[in-house]
């Protein structure tokens, strides 16, 4: 699966994308999310107040409870302000 970081998540794990293999047991983005946490510093640093971050499975935004089953790409930014 490809995973996508943009702006302070990106800084924080100090790359902007990379492929995993999903462990097992890694069922919805938060299982993602905490098995990140997990893989390092960078990560634990990125992901320290999960809430906060946002997420997308292929393009669609997405809540933590969101099934990964069928996905290729999960994105991960911060909030976004409009205007």
């Amino acid at each position: 699966m490809k995973l996508r970081y943009f702006a302070w998540v990106r800084e924080q794990i100090g790359r902007p994308e990379e492929e995993v293999e999903l462990p097992e047991g890694v069922e919805t983005v938060g299982d993602l999310v905490r098995w990140l946490k997990t893989r390092g510093e960078e990560y634990g640093a990125a992901f320290e107040h999960e809430k906060v971050v946002r997420a997308a499975i292929d393009r669609v935004h997405v809540k933590p409870a969101a099934r990964l089953e069928g996905a290729s790409e999960v994105a991960f930014f911060p909030p976004m302000t409009g205007g």
